[in-house]
């Protein structure tokens, strides 16, 4: 089978099935790898039970490790409601979730400004780099009358140092989302939001998550899940998205373990998708 065929807001597309765009760092236990807000990096090592060291280096007749990670910080993950709330909310509760048509657009960060920065008080400064509403307007012009409910926005400089960077050493190491840009995809009825940021806030914001309570529909400040009014949207974090993929619509499969926690390492990837033309029947 070489393509998907489908209806989506009253149109049929086709996705290309044979040339998936993985957007997931590869986690390197024992190399490089991308970190944020900790400065311990994911392990690995063998599991060692009694006489048994799992690991058949060592002579074991298997290999069998015991990695240790925490997927906010360490590599692509995805993350719910839950991750924001004192009652439990977990991944697995929603997931999977369906394939959907994707947006992919590319934006180039902009220094927040002196005036900007004093209406937030002491936990922002004017060369924040941040990603404002219409940034977001303008790379996504040519693809609004698709039926979109995924966005995957790459920052631009797009380097490859994203796979391995360690977000660190300030209180805003990458820029991040202004609420009035989330705003805007919450207009769009978007449910799964994939960034090549650690974050969608500040790193140091005060506690706010202003960005990420937008997103879900909370009032600035709730912890309680019933107060939202997007509990199922997930977002995906520290992806990266390269240049061989350009800007324009596909579809993305959403893939996430079944943990029963409010994040868990994922993999995101997307499929090229077309337009056919004629009346979906």
């Amino acid at each position: 089978m070489n393509g998907l065929e489908f209806t989506a807001g009253g149109r049929r597309w086709r996705a290309d099935v044979t040339a998936p765009a993985d957007l997931a760092i590869v986690l390197e236990f024992n190399g490089a790898q991308p970190s944020f807000f900790v400065a311990t990096p994911a392990s690995s090592e063998p599991l060692r039970i009694g006489s048994f060291t799992g690991s058949v280096a060592k002579g074991a007749s298997c290999n069998c490790a015991v990695h240790s990670l925490a997927p906010h910080c360490h590599g692509t993950h995805t993350e719910c409601i839950g991750h924001v709330t004192r009652n439990p909310v977990t991944i697995a509760s929603l997931t999977p979730v369906a394939p959907s048509v994707a947006m992919v657009v590319s934006v180039r960060p902009e220094p927040l400004g002196a005036a900007a920065a004093a209406l937030q008080g002491d936990h922002a400064a004017a060369d924040d780099l941040v990603i404002r509403r219409a940034a977001l307007e303008v790379a996504a012009s040519a693809w609004l009358a698709a039926p979109c409910t995924a966005v995957v926005i790459r920052t631009l400089p797009n380097g490859a140092d994203k796979r391995h960077r360690a977000y660190s050493g300030s209180p805003s190491p990458a820029p991040y989302f202004l609420p009035d840009a989330m705003r805007w995809l919450v207009e769009r009825g978007v449910t799964s939001l994939v960034v090549d940021l650690p974050s969608l806030d500040r790193a140091d914001d005060g506690g706010r998550l202003a960005a990420h309570r937008e997103y879900w529909g909370l009032p600035p400040g709730a912890d309680d899940a019933a107060q939202a009014t997007r509990s199922q949207a997930l977002v995906t974090e520290l992806a990266y998205v390269p240049d061989s993929v350009p800007d324009g619509l596909y579809l993305l499969d959403l893939q996430v373990p079944a943990f029963g926690s409010d994040a868990a390492p994922s993999r995101p990837v997307l499929y090229p998708l077309l337009s056919i033309p004629g009346d979906a029947t």
